[in-house]
């Protein structure tokens, strides 16, 4: 079994809708005005997209998690977008069905959270 690297990223509820309908395997395709997939390399920096962005937009940001395989990931430069935890990798829209291809296991829920009432 190959080396897996586990990689985070903020979704919205229709987001996490379609991974549900796709039993937690991959990622929808990316709308037209989406041309990137940008997953992140640690938790804090999911957490602080889907808290402070998409709760205040969306009113309900979700974290998955998911492993990937190593040596496909390596495919991908690490971007940093601003504070050092801020990294992300860039993935082409066109290549996401090869980047699913290599999601290794389940996408998970490990965070939830809400605006308030």
């Amino acid at each position: 079994m190959s080396a897996t690297t586990l990689l985070y990223r903020p979704v919205n509820q229709q987001e996490l809708d379609l991974i549900a309908q796709a039993g937690w395997r991959e990622f929808p395709p990316r709308l037209p005005e989406q041309p990137i997939f940008y997953p992140v390399l640690n938790e804090e920096y999911a957490v602080q997209i889907s808290r402070d962005w998409n709760v205040p937009f969306y009113g309900v940001g979700y974290v998955v998690r998911f492993a990937l395989d190593s040596a496909y990931r390596h495919k991908f430069p690490v971007q940093n977008v601003g504070d050092p935890q801020h990294n992300e990798l860039w993935v082409p829209a066109e290549e996401l069905p090869a980047f699913n291809a290599h999601i290794r296991g389940l996408i998970e829920v490990i965070a939830e959270f809400r605006r308030p009432s």
